[in-house]
């Protein structure tokens, strides 16, 4: 008897956990079902993957939509759009929106403005502060919640915790991984004239120096020692913090940006100008060439892209009135690739950096890898395919990005997220079929 699937996948250059290698992907109700040499089956819908790499579908852990609040900037509608026109089935979005994640009523806000709306899969960030330290072990627990963020340095917003004492209650608290943005907040306020006095962005790393990240930290990695906690260090910028973070991988994971791992400074700072601001910034090229050896010797766990949009006119404002933040989510995959061509990491590297670190971090359930009984998430790329990023073709509601006019080789050509596709060849099909995300129990690194 002839197989018969929902979605067959055929002729496609598989990347799984067995390596790189020819193979057909059956997807039935949703879940993939059988994974080989399917020529002789059929398929209500059939994609002829030849020529193409077929990836898990890609995770964004570290994206900001902005809504409610501001959504004149970005919304989950539209940064979802460009998530999946970028390849990327799923993302996990941050709580400094206004008002902020930190209770259940937030959380349930955030999942109704999804439903029907959001085009990938989606899992919301619980704000952790002084207020809700307490509550936090039963809502981190809630549908829908992929963890607590904590801001030990302000950045956008206004959910800050820059405090040992409320620091270590929330840890003390908490039973998943801590997702932490480390700068030391009483050295920035220290040291915010230098911003003030430069009125010029090429001063951003200078005021939010090495030593702020460092610091930070070093304290976060001491309160977690004290409490047991498990800790995931945003956005590394410094060749420091990683040297560091490589002899504390027991109790800390680490996230990388392709801002950090393909900017550097000065120059970013002379072509984009306060386009190139984020926080913590953008550093020189000894700092970049750090985070690639944190990449290469395998302490980087996770790449997010933190999309951070804000409009252009925000932008404009004289530094250090303009806002930090870029958008990242439609080009995190392109920007890679790219760094895969060049040689600087192998796919397989990279599909554990997007796709099975993620899953294994955070124990999201079905996701992360083609396995059959997984969820029929895939990320389509041809790795010879060269595009130039345009900001015309961002989907973010601010229209820009930092790549703009950036030749790229390797291009992600269909986006399908639970045997439904929803990108192909730049093309949105079948709607906003995204749902939140679902996760088991914590599971050991």
């Amino acid at each position: 008897m002839t197989e018969t699937f929902d979605l067959l996948l055929r002729g496609g250059t598989l990347v799984t956990h067995n390596g790189i290698d020819l193979g057909d992907v059956g997807v039935r109700d949703g879940r993939i079902v059988a994974i080989g040499d399917l020529r002789t089956a059929s398929a209500g819908e059939m994609v002829d993957a030849t020529g193409l790499h077929v990836l898990p579908g890609i995770i964004d852990t570290q994206v900001h939509f902005r809504e409610p609040g501001n959504e004149h900037k970005e919304d989950l509608e539209a940064g979802s759009r460009g998530a999946v026109l970028g390849g990327v089935t799923a993302v996990f979005e941050m709580p400094n929106t206004a008002p902020l994640t930190t209770d259940a009523e937030a959380l349930a806000d955030k999942l109704a403005r999804a439903k029907d709306r959001m085009w990938c899969e989606h899992a919301f960030y619980m704000g952790g502060t002084g207020e809700n330290a307490e509550q936090l072990a039963d809502l981190e627990k809630l549908p829908g919640c992929c963890g607590v963020k904590i801001f030990m340095g302000a950045s956008t917003g206004n959910l800050l915790t820059e405090d040992d004492a409320t620091l270590r209650r929330i840890l003390t608290t908490i039973n998943r991984r801590c997702a932490v943005h480390a700068e030391d907040n009483y050295r920035l306020n220290d040291r915010q004239y230098i911003a003030q006095e430069a009125a010029n962005p090429t001063a951003h790393p200078v005021w939010r120096d090495p030593e702020s990240a460092l610091r930070a930290t070093k304290r976060l990695i001491a309160l977690a020692r004290e409490t047991g906690a498990r800790v995931h260090v945003l956005h590394i910028s410094t060749a420091d913090e990683m040297r560091y973070l490589a002899a504390h991988k027991d109790i800390a994971s680490v996230e990388a940006t392709p801002q950090h791992l393909t900017l550097a400074a000065p120059e970013c700072y002379e072509n984009l100008g306060t386009k190139a601001q984020m926080n913590p910034p953008i550093r020189d090229d000894g700092h970049r060439q750090g985070l690639w050896w944190g990449l290469d010797q395998g302490v980087v766990d996770v790449l997010g892209s933190d999309h951070s949009p804000h409009t252009l006119e925000e932008k404009a404002a004289t530094y250090p009135a303009s806002p930090s933040g870029m958008p990242g989510v439609q080009t995190i995959l392109p920007i890679m690739l790219d760094h895969v061509a060049a040689g600087r990491l192998s796919l397989l590297r990279l599909m554990d950096l997007l796709c099975a670190g993620p899953a294994r971090l955070f124990a999201i359930a079905g996701k992360g890898r083609i396995a059959v009984g997984n969820d029929g998430d895939f990320t389509l790329v041809d790795l010879a395919a060269k595009r130039r990023i345009l900001d015309s073709d961002m989907a973010n509601k601010s229209g820009w990005t930092p790549f703009h006019d950036r030749e790229v080789t390797g291009w992600p050509m269909a986006t399908i997220i639970r045997g439904q596709i929803v990108m192909r060849d730049g093309e949105l099909a079948n709607g906003a079929v995204g749902r939140p995300l679902k996760f088991g129990e914590c599971l050991p690194d």
